[in-house]
C-alpha cells in the first residue's frame, strides 16, 4: 500500500515507460519512482523542498529532477495518460462535469 502522497503500484504502471534508464557514468541514478514520489510529496503538502522526508533522498536531486521531468513535459504525458485511463473506464466525462458544476 502506497504512503500518503506516494503512488500505488497501478498508477506507477501506467506512467513507469516515461521514465528512461540511463547508465552513465559517476554515481548511480537514484530510483525514478523514488523521485516521483518525492516531488509528489513536496506538491500535495506544499511544504519546502529542503523540508522533504530523507527517505526519498537529498532533496536537492529530487528537485533536479522535478525540474527536468517539468522541462520535459513529462508532467503533461501523464496527466494525458491519465486523462486516456479514465476515458476508459468512463469517468473523465463524469468528472468534468463535476467539476464544472461545483465552479457554478
Amino acid at each position: 500500500m502506497a504512503k500518503r502522497y506516494e503512488l500505488s503500484d497501478e498508477a506507477w504502471d501506467v506512467v513507469s515507460d516515461l521514465f528512461i534508464e540511463t547508465h552513465g557514468r559517476g554515481r548511480p541514478r537514484l530510483n525514478d519512482r523514488l523521485m516521483l514520489d518525492g516531488v509528489l510529496w513536496v506538491l500535495c503538502s506544499g511544504a519546502a523542498w529542503r523540508d522533504m522526508p530523507e527517505r526519498f533522498g537529498p532533496w536537492s536531486t529530487v528537485y533536479q529532477r522535478f525540474r527536468g521531468w517539468r522541462n520535459q513535459g513529462m508532467f503533461d504525458q501523464m496527466l494525458k495518460r491519465l486523462h486516456l485511463r479514465l476515458n476508459e473506464q468512463g469517468l473523465a466525462a463524469a468528472i468534468t462535469r463535476s467539476a464544472l458544476a461545483s465552479s457554478l
